[in-house]
Formats: C-alpha cells, structure tokens, sequence
C-alpha cells in the first residue's frame, strides 16, 4: 500500500511556489509577455521610457497601496470604489502639478532632482533592460503579497554610484526604527484607554471626516516622497506633454487600483488587528503621515516609505499583543511571526534591488566587487 504524501513544514515554502506557478498562470504570462516588450525596447530610447513607466505607475502604486492608502481602502469597504477614486486621484493631480508648476517641470519635490541641479539619479540616454523590468520583478513580488521597497527597488537601478543607495537604505533603516518605537509607544501607553474608548462597534459620525483629512493627507505627503519611483524613467524637467501623459496615466491606474480594492498585497493590511475600525485606521495614518512629514523636511534624499510604514504596523501590533491580557501569548507568537515575515520580505526586496542595480550598472557592480574582495 503506497504511503500518504503528508505536507511538512520543509515542504512548505516550495509548495507554495509551486501553487503560486499554477494559481497565477495568467498574470506570469502577462508579465513574460512584459519581459519580451521589454528586450525589444532596450535599445530604443523613447520607447523605452515611455514602457519603463508604463509598467513603473501600475506597479509602484499597486505595491505602495498597502501604506498610503491600505487602511483607507480596508476601512471604506462600505463605499463606491469610484468615489474612493476620485478624493485620492484629485489630491494626487493637485500634488503634482504644484510640483510641476513651481519646480520648472520636476514633479518630484526635488527628490530626483536638487534645488542646485545636481542629481544622484541621472536621466539615461540608453535604457539597460534591467532598468525597464524593475517594475516588472515588483509586480511579480507584490502578486506574492510581499510589501518590498519601491524606492530600493527602481531607484537603485537609476542610481549614478554606490552612495546613492546607501544613502536611502540608511534614512529608511533610521525611518523604520522611529516608526516602530513611535508607534510602540503610542498604543502600548494608551492602548486600555483606546480599547474602552472604542469599546463599541459604532463609531461618531466624525471619526468619517477626520479619518478622509487625514487620509488625504497621507496621501499627498506619500506622493511628494515616491513620485520619484515611477517619474525616474522621465526627464527630470518634464514638458506639458511629458506631464499630461504622466498624470492622467497614475489617475486611471488608481481607479484599477480602487475598483480592485487594493488587490493581492492589500491582505497584509486586512490580516492586522481591527484595522478595518475607522477609529484604528485613522490612528495607524496620523502616526505614519507625522513620520513622512519629518523625514520629508530634514532630507531630500529618496526614502522607502514601505520601511516607515511596516515600522508603524510593527510597533502597534506587537503594543497590542504585549498589553493583552487574555490569549497574550498566542497572539504575541502571531504578532511576531508577522512582524518577522513583513520585514524579511522588505529585506529580500533589499538584496534583489542591488543585485538589479548592480546588473544595470558597472560602476556599482565594481563597487560591489570592490568592497567584497576587500
């Protein structure tokens, strides 16, 4: 009699694999076709910009929807997704032509471009495919629901040297831990107050308004940090064609978003402890949009608000989990295993981001050799 195959938790991570090859046979091919588009347009200048950022606007805000506007979404459930759509896509219009207006064409708030000119993240003449099929590798990743840095991502594939990815890995490192002990603090400190006060199911009238303010707010303060990551494949003082094509394109992927309600990657939001009360939602983004606001004035330099943002669900959960009284331990033990899965994914966007840009460009691959070989 043949023995029954019996799942271990060795076998797991290639089941898993394995599952996720059959489930997603549509979108792979979709992405193969992506990779094909993208070989043919190496080469080609304007082509390849143009497809660069095509498949950066889908991918970066399909990844960063998570921490800019997961709670939002996970917290609206109730709502038209078009109404959702049109209060995050008007912010996001507003925000960009201010940039645009007052920047000379930079849309970015100088974050790919310094007041003085001078820029870490060069506009290439020539394309390398490893630069057009960044996106293409986060979008494989977010189907995966993995929460890895766009920022790391697809800019450190633009970057000129080495420094320019140091820097940003050393402010989002610095980013994440604020995050956490901020968020720490906040709900470890008050969390028997905030469970009494939000004790009952319904809430006021009020926590609606406020929570879209500061929503809103969230949002704006989310796209002056990493419109950077899909206006890199774009010269970086655009014209009122470049613009026109840049905004209307990041509008209509937000209303894919909305009408998908977040997709795959929104389960690492939904899976946290009552998000979806407006009352924790709202906390959770005024936390987090305090964080991206000082670190969006002391420095210019790109940072992965992904790093921030799971600093921010860190910190709350494992607060909640240690102030329980009842089930304290089993929910710790959760509250752990997703910390350390969320942050070892960020970890793994990390390695493969270098590996992308030191593949897209030889001074840091020599770099890199460099330092390795001592």
């Amino acid at each position: 009699m043949a023995k029954k195959f019996k799942r271990t938790d060795r076998d797991r991570p290639y089941l898993n694999i394995l599952d996720f090859l059959v489930k997603e046979k549509t979108f792979l091919g979709i992405v193969m076709v992506g990779i094909l588009v993208a070989g043919i347009a190496t080469g080609f200048g304007r082509a390849a910009m143009w497809v660069g950022f095509f498949f950066a606007a889908y991918a970066t805000v399909a990844n960063d929807s998570i921490q800019s506007l997961g709670t939002f979404i996970e917290s609206n459930k109730s709502k038209k997704w078009w109404l959702l759509w049109l209060f995050v896509g008007s912010i996001f219009l507003v925000t960009v032509t201010w940039s645009f207006v007052h920047n000379d064409g930079d849309v970015t708030y100088h974050r790919l471009l310094n007041p003085d000119g001078t820029t870490d993240y060069p506009h290439p003449e020539h394309f390398s495919f490893f630069q057009i099929i960044a996106p293409l590798v986060l979008l494989i990743l977010t189907r995966m629901r993995m929460p890895v840095s766009t920022t790391f991502l697809i800019l450190s594939v633009f970057s000129a040297n080495t420094s320019g990815i140091t820097s940003v890995i050393s402010k989002s490192l610095s980013g994440y831990v604020l995050a956490f002990v901020l968020s720490f603090a906040v709900w470890y400190l008050s969390y028997n107050a905030i469970r009494k006060y939000f004790k009952s199911r319904k809430s006021h009238s009020g926590w609606m308004a406020l929570q879209w303010i500061v929503s809103g707010s969230l949002w704006a303060v989310w796209v002056m940090q990493d419109g950077a990551n899909i206006a890199v494949f774009l010269p970086r003082h655009q014209n009122l064609f470049q613009f026109i094509i840049f905004a209307l394109t990041i509008f209509l992927g937000l209303g894919l978003l909305f009408y998908l309600r977040g997709d795959r990657i929104q389960e690492v939001v939904s899976e946290k402890s009552r998000i979806s009360d407006i009352r924790a939602a709202t906390l959770v983004d005024f936390t987090y949009v305090l964080l991206l606001i000082y670190k969006l004035f002391i420095s210019t330099v790109p940072m992965s608000t992904t790093w921030v943002f799971l600093g921010v669900i860190g910190g709350r959960e494992i607060a909640i989990s240690l102030s329980r009284k009842k089930k304290g331990k089993k929910h710790r033990n959760k509250a752990f295993r997703l910390i350390i899965r969320d942050f070892t994914y960020a970890l793994l966007g990390l390695i493969i981001s270098v590996a992308l840009a030191a593949a897209a460009n030889k001074s840091i691959r020599d770099a890199l050799i460099q330092s390795i070989m001592g």
